[in-house]
């Protein structure tokens, strides 16, 4: 048995687990995951985020806008999560996701105003004194250039080049492995070279399981066995040390 570790990134609130939401809260603390971070992406996650976290004690609640939501022609909703975001602040841990993504959204235009929302976003964390969770996919080495100047800056879900990793982790933020470390040969790089004092681990669950189906917070058993033989470290250690990264990343 594993000593607690935590979930530093997952969507519990999603409709996937609708039908057995607490069975898969309950196997979650079983397997050991003490806590969960719960993260918001829109007006709607948002509010759910905050609600499952005032339901159970061992969730986190971080809300954020989805990177896919700035690009959004209806301008008034768009305003309606930024205001949400700045609203709700003191209830939440964090910030985020929040951030661009390249990968889905190839249009300059579009990326432009990804862009342009997400430094809202970056300043509604730094005016609320709150750590910044980043969704910057195929976009890392711009979204650090951004918002690295917070005092508290989580890349979740990290899938950028290990040269923006170094220069991440230079400046003091955090690097979430996500449970694609299983499978994933670049992810294994990633986990073999971020500094230990500066590794947080994740599921994103729903997304992204190592097993077949529907990902949860149990999984992440599976990457602390895979980062530790990759880093030639005990399991144990490994969910000891992401476990006290994940409190001081987010002031816990």
């Amino acid at each position: 048995m594993l000593p607690y570790f935590i979930d530093s990134h997952c969507h519990l609130d999603f409709s996937k687990f609708n039908k057995d939401r607490e069975e898969v809260i309950h196997r979650a603390k079983e397997a050991g995951a003490c806590e969960m971070i719960n993260s918001g992406v829109d007006l709607k996650t948002n509010f759910s985020t905050l609600e499952l976290a005032k339901i159970h004690e061992c969730i986190h609640p971080t809300i954020g806008l989805s990177p896919m939501l700035a690009t959004n022609p209806d301008k008034d909703r768009l305003l309606e999560v930024l205001s949400q975001l700045d609203e709700y602040a003191s209830q939440a841990i964090g910030i985020g996701e929040a951030g661009m993504d390249y990968y889905h959204c190839t249009d300059e235009t579009l990326r432009k105003k990804q862009r342009e929302v997400f430094n809202q976003v970056i300043t509604i964390a730094e005016n609320h004194a709150k750590p910044l969770v980043i969704h910057g996919r195929d976009a890392e080495d711009e979204a650090f250039a951004m918002a690295g100047h917070l005092d508290r800056v989580i890349f979740h879900c990290y899938g950028g080049s290990l040269e923006t990793m170094k220069k991440i982790t230079d400046a003091g933020h955090y690097i979430s492995i996500p449970t694609l470390v299983c499978f994933s040969s670049h992810h294994k790089e990633i986990a073999a070279t971020v500094p230990e004092e500066l590794m947080l681990i994740e599921t994103d669950s729903p997304y992204l399981s190592p097993r077949k189906g529907r990902n949860e917070p149990t999984f992440l058993v599976d990457s602390i066995n895979t980062i530790a033989e990759i880093k030639d470290m005990e399991p144990t250690d490994v969910a000891e040390i992401t476990r006290k990264n994940t409190y001081n990343a987010f002031k816990i």
